[in-house]
């Protein structure tokens, strides 16, 4: 039998630092949906450091979603539910009353209309009080925070021009007007 399980170098590394700043923003116990899980790494690692929280990965991708459930039947955790399907674009997400939605890394490797489309879909299904919570490289002020950044959204316009490190501001704003709480992000 073949292991399905990724591995992201870059979830292993920010992992340990994204758990700190969720442990202060999520509620102790509740349903959080994970958008855009990837690998299925961070799922694992924060279902099991927060054992009060229902985690709920997806993925649009097929492939990403055979590396989730493979590390979920590797962690053999009770709070941690098997992969979604879902494509933020589509009406249906397969879930309601979420306590808190979480999307680490996705609006900069994906289309404007995926930020607004997550917006749209957490507003509507967070209840009141709900955290929205995003983690990604961020502009401030309409200005990278290190060159690093400003070579990192140079290289993921060349990729595909509607990618990019989005303005913190302008995620902000639209998050707002779309219903969604601006009470999360790192």
């Amino acid at each position: 039998m073949t292991d399905s399980r990724q591995h992201s170098p870059s979830a292993e590394r920010n992992r340990e630092p994204i758990l700190a700043v969720l442990r202060e923003a999520l509620p102790a116990s509740g349903r959080v949906l994970e958008i855009a899980s990837g690998t299925g790494e961070h799922a694992i690692c924060f279902a099991g450091a927060l054992p009060g929280l229902d985690w709920q990965p997806s993925d649009a991708d097929a492939q990403a979603r055979e590396s989730i459930a493979a590390w979920t039947a590797h962690a053999g955790l009770a709070n941690l539910r098997a992969p979604l399907a879902l494509d933020v674009h589509q009406p249906d997400w397969g879930v309601d009353a979420l306590d808190a939605v979480v999307c680490i890394n996705m609006i900069h490797v994906s289309p404007w209309s995926a930020a607004q489309a997550l917006f749209d879909g957490a507003g509507r299904r967070l209840v009141d009080g709900g955290v929205l919570y995003l983690y990604g490289p961020y502009r401030r002020g309409g200005a990278h925070t290190a060159p690093s950044n400003e070579a990192f959204d140079q290289w993921l316009k060349s990729r595909d021009p509607e990618w990019g490190v989005r303005d913190m501001e302008a995620v902000v704003r639209s998050a707002t007007r779309r219903g969604s709480p601006a009470n999360g992000w790192s």
